[in-house]
C-alpha cells in the first residue's frame, strides 16, 4: 500500500516593486532608442497589468535565480527557517544562472542546511510538474518522508535590449530591415520573474489544510509536432534546431542566437488542441469527473489563450466552465515554470478552499508542446 502524499505549505515571491505596463521599458531598455512597436499589441492580447522583475532602473540584476528559488523555499516555513528533516529537493526552472553545476546543486548551496539527494528539472514551463513529479515520487516510494519542490524563473536579463542592439545595428550595416522579429520583440513583454514552492510530506498537517496529491500526469506530443519556443538555439529550414554550439562568437551576437523565441504560427492551431487531448485522456484514465471538480487553476501565458482554452473544453463538452477557474495572471504577470504554484498559493490565501474540495492544475509547455495535469484534494 503506497503511502498518501500531501502538500503542505505553499508559497511565493515576488522581487522588487510591481512593474506596470507603461514602465516596462523603463527596466527592459529601448532598442535603438526607440520604444517597441508591438508592445501595446502584446499587452492588450495577454491582458497582464502587472509584473516584477529580479531588476532595477538600472538593468542591473538584484537577485539571482538561485536566491529566487531560496527565497521562496524559506517562505514555505512560518519562521523562515528551513528545517533539517527534507529529505529530496527538486528544482525546476528555464532560465539557471548558468550552465554547470546544476541549477538544485546552487539552491541547495544556498540553503546551508543537511545533506540531500537534489533534482534539476529543465525545460520551459512544465518543468515545475516534472519536479513535483520526483519529489512526490520520493514520498510516495517510502523512501523520504519531506520533500521540497522549488519552481523560478529569471527571464528578465535576457529580455534586456542590449541583448537586441547588436543584431539591430549589425542588419542596419549590412541593409536588412533592423526590426526585431515579432517571435522575438513579443516575448520580451510576456515574461517576468519570480519563485513560488511546495512542501510535500507523507503526514498532513494536524491544524490546518493540506493537499492529498491524487494523481499527476505529463505527455509529450514532440514525436508529432516541430519544436516552437526556443533558445540558444535557430530553426533550420527543415525544422530542427541548430545550436548554439554551431554559431561563432560574433553570429551569436549579430544574430541574438540566445535570445528567447517563439513560433507563433505554430503555436496558435496547435496548443489549446493538444492541451485539452491530454485532459480528456487524464480525466478518462483516472475515472475523474470533471462535475466533481471544484477549482482549475490553467496556467496561460496570455489570457488570449485563457478564453481559446476555455472554448476548446467547452467545445468537448467537459463540465470545467470559467465559474471553476482561478487565475492571477493579470495581476504578477507570466513566470512560467513558477506560475501554477504562485496561483495555488493565492488560491490557498483566498480562503475559499474547504475540506473535500478538488483542484486541478493545469500546465503547458510551448517549447515542443508537452503538458502536464494534477488532481488535489483539500484535506
Amino acid at each position: 500500500m503506497y503511502p498518501a502524499v500531501f502538500i503542505t505549505s505553499v508559497s511565493k515571491f515576488l522581487p522588487n516593486s510591481p512593474v506596470l505596463n507603461e514602465d516596462m521599458e523603463r527596466y527592459l531598455g529601448l532598442i535603438n532608442g526607440n520604444p517597441s512597436r508591438v508592445r501595446r499589441i502584446v499587452l492588450k492580447q495577454n491582458g497582464i497589468k502587472c509584473r516584477y522583475y529580479a531588476l532595477d532602473e538600472n538593468q542591473q540584476i538584484t537577485h539571482t535565480n538561485a536566491e529566487l528559488a531560496l527565497e521562496s523555499i524559506k517562505r514555505l516555513f512560518p519562521d523562515g527557517n528551513i528545517p533539517n528533516d527534507i529529505d529530496v529537493l527538486a528544482c525546476a526552472t528555464g532560465n539557471p544562472d548558468q550552465l554547470l553545476p546544476s541549477h538544485a546543486s546552487m539552491v541547495h548551496g544556498l540553503m546551508k542546511n543537511r545533506p540531500m539527494e537534489i533534482y534539476s528539472s529543465a525545460g520551459v514551463c512544465l518543468t515545475c510538474l516534472q519536479a513535483l513529479k520526483v519529489a512526490y515520487m520520493s514520498i510516495l516510494s517510502g523512501q523520504t518522508h519531506k520533500a521540497i519542490c522549488s519552481t523560478s524563473e529569471l527571464a528578465s536579463p535576457t529580455l534586456l535590449s542590449k541583448n537586441y542592439q547588436e543584431e539591430y545595428e549589425h542588419c542596419s550595416k549590412v541593409g536588412e530591415d533592423p526590426y526585431m522579429a515579432f517571435e522575438k520583440d513579443f516575448l520580451r513583454f510576456m515574461l517576468s520573474d519570480g519563485a513560488s514552492a511546495v512542501l510535500l510530506s507523507d503526514q498532513k498537517n494536524k491544524n490546518s489544510l493540506s493537499l492529498k496529491v491524487e494523481w499527476i500526469e505529463m505527455t509529450s506530443y514532440a514525436n508529432e509536432l516541430p519544436t516552437c519556443m526556443f533558445m540558444g538555439a535557430e530553426l533550420r529550414e527543415d525544422g530542427e534546431l541548430k545550436s548554439w554550439k554551431e554559431f561563432s562568437s560574433q553570429e551569436l551576437i549579430n544574430r541574438s542566437v540566445l535570445a528567447v523565441k517563439q513560433d507563433i504560427r505554430l503555436l496558435k492551431p496547435n496548443i489549446i488542441r493538444y492541451w485539452v487531448d491530454h485532459l480528456q485522456d487524464c480525466l478518462q484514465k483516472h475515472n475523474t469527473e470533471a462535475s466533481e471538480i471544484n477549482y482549475v487553476i490553467p496556467h496561460v501565458s496570455s489570457m488570449f489563450f485563457y478564453g481559446k482554452l476555455a472554448d476548446e473544453i467547452a467545445t468537448r463538452g467537459i463540465d470545467l466552465g470559467t465559474e471553476k477557474w482561478f487565475t492571477n495572471l493579470a495581476e504578477i504577470g507570466n513566470i512560467a515554470s513558477a506560475s501554477i504554484f504562485a496561483a495555488l498559493d493565492d488560491l490557498l490565501q483566498s480562503g475559499r478552499l474547504k475540506i473535500n474540495d478538488k483542484i486541478l492544475l493545469l500546465v503547458p509547455e510551448s517549447g515542443r508542446f508537452s503538458y502536464g495535469t494534477v488532481l488535489l484534494t483539500v484535506v
